[in-house]
């Protein structure tokens, strides 16, 4: 999955400031849609006003849509918590300043122990917290059946 706030961010220089304002409106009605095909009506409208004036910009999205919208594949209730990955890259900003003030590690060893160890500190401190929409009865069972289904137990 790709993040498709970073991928706004990417976007947005390339649009002029005039346009600015009504492009991310337009925008925000594909990743706000109800369900895929709707968010997928929302694209092709949004291609038919922009298209013309960014060509390159759209073809982008276009060509990264099913990787952006695999969102809809997973319950509602949880389509906000993971239609960015801010969680996995604040995950990686530890970690990383974790690792900086050491400058040079002895070896590949040591780092992993880091990570480890980084990783330990996140699992306890996450663990009594539950992601908005992730306590959510239907959502569990929803995700569950999708597991299954996907890892099915020999």
């Amino acid at each position: 999955q790709r993040c498709i706030t970073h991928k706004m961010r990417n976007t947005l220089p390339k649009i002029r400031d005039k346009d600015k304002a009504d492009f991310v409106t337009d925008m925000k009605a594909i990743y706000n849609a109800m369900d895929r095909e709707v968010a997928l009506a929302n694209f092709d409208r949004v291609q038919t006003k922009w298209g013309k004036m960014y060509p390159k910009e759209l073809a982008s999205w276009e060509n990264e849509l099913s990787f952006l919208l695999c969102f809809y594949d997973f319950p509602k209730m949880i389509h906000y918590a993971i239609y960015t990955s801010n969680l996995i890259e604040r995950t990686n900003k530890e970690i990383r300043k974790r690792l900086r003030p050491m400058n040079s590690l002895t070896n590949m060893d040591a780092a992993e122990k880091i990570v480890y160890l980084q990783a330990i500190e996140y699992n306890e401190r996450w663990s009594s917290r539950v992601c908005t929409g992730f306590g959510d009865t239907l959502t569990q069972q929803a995700l569950k059946q999708m597991f299954e289904t996907k890892y099915p137990q020999a």
